[in-house]
């Protein structure tokens, strides 16, 4: 019989996803990484403390049908599932809100809004039916979830959709012991994020470096909610970088 508890963490090669499946394999969770990309998913087990307590699974979150492999798959493994990081996303280009294709709009949606949904709707099946019954989701909401940067509008759009999910899906899991909560994450240092060092577009107009945190900081994040008892929850968690512009008026 497995030891430990089960982990599903999507987004999990590279960035915020990366630092939470290591924080989580280190404190002696077995990890899933689930990512559309193999290799980096492979790069993620060999650099962890226990590689063995990791699972590679390539998976699409925008497809249903591949979203529903990967519970079916973890579940026959591993017998259930106690966290899903719901972290996968993408942004669109930073291009003024008339200029954004359909192709673009549409594809931040499908990833950060829909396959959101579907990963939540397997993690309620999977959570629902499991003895003992229950688990806890965590959604990657990020700061935009609150605040929108310039040119910003599928992701800032679907990022506050989260909120919603995040929100109903709480309600909706109270009585099958699924505790649902939203990381909103500001500034962590990732490969994404590094431009934000040299320069990024104000909302009054200026370009201006901002500050950046270690994204490991995100990866003790997710550990502190994942390992809760399910009798308590939270709802909305923010780390952000100390000093970046968000507290204030752009």
């Amino acid at each position: 019989m497995t030891k430990g508890k089960i982990a599903i963490v999507t987004g999990a090669g590279t960035g915020i996803g990366k630092s939470a499946a290591l924080a989580l394999n280190q404190a002696g969770w077995n990890v899933v990484l689930a990512g559309r990309r193999e290799q980096p998913l492979k790069d993620v087990q060999n650099a962890s403390s226990h590689p063995t307590n990791c699972l590679v699974i390539t998976t699409d979150v925008a497809d249903p049908v591949s979203v529903a492999k990967l519970f079916d798959a973890v579940v026959k493994q591993y017998g259930r599932v106690d966290l899903l990081f719901n972290n996968a996303g993408v942004s669109a280009p930073a291009v003024p809100l008339d200029e954004l294709s359909i192709e673009q709009w549409k594809n931040v949606v499908d990833i950060n809004l829909n396959g959101m949904f579907y990963c939540l709707r397997q993690a309620f099946k999977a959570m629902k039916s499991q003895t003992p019954m229950g688990g806890r989701i965590i959604n990657n909401g990020s700061i935009s979830a609150t605040a929108p940067r310039p040119n910003s509008i599928a992701y800032t759009s679907t990022k506050h959709a989260v909120t919603g999910l995040t929100k109903a899906a709480a309600l909706d899991g109270r009585k099958f012991h699924i505790a649902v909560g939203q990381i909103d994450i500001g500034n962590a240092e990732t490969e994404m994020a590094a431009v934000m060092a040299k320069g990024v577009p104000q909302a009054n107009g200026e370009v201006k470096p901002e500050p950046l945190m270690d994204v490991a900081h995100v990866g003790t994040s997710v550990l502190y909610m994942a390992e809760l008892p399910l009798s308590a929850n939270v709802l909305f968690h923010t780390v952000m970088a100390t000093n970046m512009p968000f507290v204030g008026r752009g």
